[in-house]
């Protein structure tokens, strides 16, 4: 797909992301953007439990809007994958 970038694709996330109503703060943490406020620098520390959370409800909207089934027990929480 010579038509998509990685800077489109972390444009689209950060979009999609309000569609969520994700916190600007934990968006931009998640992106990897330094924190740009004093009290983002200083006084939010979002453990990385929340940050998986918010990042599961995005990517589950995103594979919604894109018609993509996503089974129930792989909704929300980490995912195991079994070794051969």
């Amino acid at each position: 797909m010579p038509h998509l970038s990685l800077h489109g694709l972390r444009r689209s996330f950060g979009t999609l992301a309000e569609w969520v109503e994700a916190p600007t703060g934990v968006v931009a943490q998640i992106m990897g953007h330094k924190p740009s406020a004093i009290a983002e620098k200083h006084y939010r520390r979002r453990p990385l439990d929340l940050l998986r959370l918010w990042h599961s409800r995005i990517e589950a909207f995103m594979l919604e809007q894109a018609g993509i089934p996503q089974p129930e027990e792989a909704a929300e929480g980490l995912r195991l994958v079994k070794a051969r």
